[in-house]
């Protein structure tokens, strides 16, 4: 599918209002209602990676379950590809590819080819054209060599890359991927996150849940973060990070006679056993600007600079602050 079939509408999935609650108990404890979702909003647009941040039993397992068909919600409304879920479940299935757990899913006694090969006929492609796009597929995820070997000798690194081919099979143009780099080693995680970044260039629609703040970041164009089943913050990591007043520091080492006062707009001063001062700076945005006046300023005052550091604020600063009801 081109990606011009991608931009007939601007949002690919909107979640409205959604609430689900769960009974928990049994026979010897007395049944007790768990709200998971309580009004949960977001959407989320093609061309775009999205990412669901949360702490454990936050609501995003349930969201993107609900979303990919496979749990209805108490209250709310979602639309994915232009089609309702809750009326037209079928017509968003055919629209979407789905990855929930990496290591299910697959036939261990067939070979990687002859899973996705069967896969694509689920999904209505003719053999010969499920079987071409699969070795496609294998291909670009470095299955190559692999696609004859039974599924059952697949590291966790392997079947991960096979389980997103099988979510692509279809050539679906929304993807949903819940924690798709767990427990994946650092070269398994790394290609599993080129692909989500290249999917999102190719203007699909990708929708992942992840714990890992750096990856969260390094591969999203926005995020959202949830608690308590409501989305607390969401836009553009640089955004949320700027919405809770998180600061950017720049820390310069110096040589020289410096008194604190001299400079007002100085954060802190340490002073090394060396004689080095170390000087510390905070401000509200990018310093690559602020940079250059700084150090002519410093050396203005026959002060020899002998290193600059930049410590830019991370998501996972602003997250602690969104699930712990910090102000902005």
């Amino acid at each position: 599918m081109s990606q011009g079939a991608f931009t007939r509408m601007e949002v690919a999935i909107s979640a409205r209002g959604l609430v689900k609650n769960y009974r928990e108990g049994g026979l010897l404890r007395r049944r007790t209602e768990v709200r998971a979702l309580d009004g949960l909003s977001f959407e989320v647009g093609y061309g775009k990676v999205f990412a669901l941040l949360g702490p454990n039993g936050a609501g995003k397992t349930t969201t993107v379950r609900i979303i990919s068909t496979l749990l209805l919600p108490d209250e709310g409304e979602v639309t994915v590809a232009g089609f309702n879920a809750l009326r037209s479940p079928r017509k968003v299935r055919e629209r979407i590819g789905v990855v929930l757990d990496p290591d299910k899913g697959h036939f261990l006694r067939l070979t990687a080819l002859e899973n996705l090969t069967f896969y694509g006929t689920l999904q209505g492609l003719s053999r010969s054209e499920a079987r071409s796009r699969a070795s496609a597929l294998l291909g670009e995820m470095g299955l190559n060599g692999s696609e004859n070997r039974m599924v059952e000798g697949f590291s966790k690194g392997m079947r991960a890359r096979l389980a997103i081919c099988r979510a692509l099979i279809h050539d679906p143009e929304v993807l949903i991927f819940d924690e798709p780099t767990s427990g994946l080693d650092p070269i398994s995680a790394r290609e599993v996150r080129a692909k989500l970044r290249e999917l999102g260039r190719e203007g699909k629609s990708v929708l992942v849940t992840t714990h890992n703040l750096w990856e969260a970041e390094s591969v999203s164009d926005e995020v959202a973060v949830v608690n308590r089943g409501k989305v607390v913050a969401a836009g553009p990591p640089q955004e949320v990070k700027r919405a809770f007043g998180l600061k950017w520091y720049v820390e310069l080492e110096v040589e020289g006679r410096l008194r604190p006062e001299e400079l007002p707009w100085m954060a802190e001063v340490a002073v090394s056993e060396r004689g080095i001062l170390t000087l510390k700076i905070a401000v509200d945005a990018d310093p690559a600007e602020l940079i250059p006046a700084i150090v002519s300023e410093l050396r203005s005052r026959s002060l020899t600079v002998h290193s600059v550091t930049v410590r830019e604020p991370t998501l996972e600063e602003a997250f602690v602050r969104a699930v712990s009801g910090a102000g902005r």
